[in-house]
């Protein structure tokens, strides 16, 4: 007989991270906030794997070495995947972090991305409502399901059709946050974002060495001040 029940599963993890050379930009800072450019490549939080110790949490309550110092009581009320670079909004303080993630929760906080997408997207513009799955099966991928997946919207507009190659420039606005919704919405209509390494087709994993997936915006309350607040990143590529 099994020393363990049959239907008990554990899900291992033993990706580790490579090293991430880039910094952690502070785009904004005051009694209550920050704002910051996350480099692609490093975790939001520090993974399971103690060799995935290093993140933005991390280096912001240990402080970066020469840039920033450090921030104890940090929060961070949202995450960006290990690729995604781009603008997070950090709570420095219990009564900051509290509204933020109250805000988030409530879906009242508007994000905007930019993402190049392989091959040229034919429409304009267009809305992305396939629903999205988990399955312990395809870990760490989700899948496409419309019978038992949550709903999941995604609004795109092209921005620049590049070539050659043939390549999408889009400003995606997220309605839903899907684990990997922008990720998996891409490679759902044919055009799976540059450099993604688990929704992809023959090339477009090798067309970059990084995820071509960018946070440039976010519109909020800011948590004390009560007053309407955007925060930008330009993207990179």
């Amino acid at each position: 007989m099994s020393e363990f029940p049959t239907s008990v599963y554990t899900i291992v993890d033993n990706f580790v991270a490579s090293k991430c050379n880039g910094f952690v930009e502070i785009l904004y800072q005051d009694d209550d906030i920050l704002l910051i450019n996350k480099p692609s490549g490093l975790f939001s939080l520090s993974g399971k794997n103690p060799l995935n110790w290093d993140s933005v949490h991390y280096r912001l309550v240990h402080g970066q070495e020469g840039l920033t110092p450090p921030f104890p009581d940090v929060k961070l009320p949202h995450r960006l995947d290990l690729g995604t670079s781009g603008i997070m909004v950090v709570g420095l303080n219990a009564e900051s972090s509290q509204h933020l993630n109250k805000q988030f929760q409530a879906r009242l906080i508007q994000k905007r991305y930019i993402a190049m997408l392989d091959g040229w997207v034919t429409d304009r513009h267009g809305k992305i409502t396939a629903a999205i799955a988990k399955d312990k099966t395809l870990f760490p991928r989700v899948k496409i399901c419309p019978e038992k997946g949550k709903a999941a919207v995604s609004e795109y507009i092209i921005l620049q059709r590049l070539g050659e190659p043939k390549r999408t420039l889009v400003q995606y606005t997220p309605h839903t946050g899907r684990t990997h919704q922008l990720r998996i919405h891409s490679h759902e209509m044919g055009h799976p974002i540059l450099g993604c390494d688990l929704y992809k087709n023959n090339q477009s994993e090798q067309m970059s060495d990084r995820l071509l997936l960018h946070a440039c915006d976010l519109y909020f309350e800011h948590p004390i001040s009560g007053k309407p607040f955007h925060g930008h990143c330009p993207y990179p590529f």
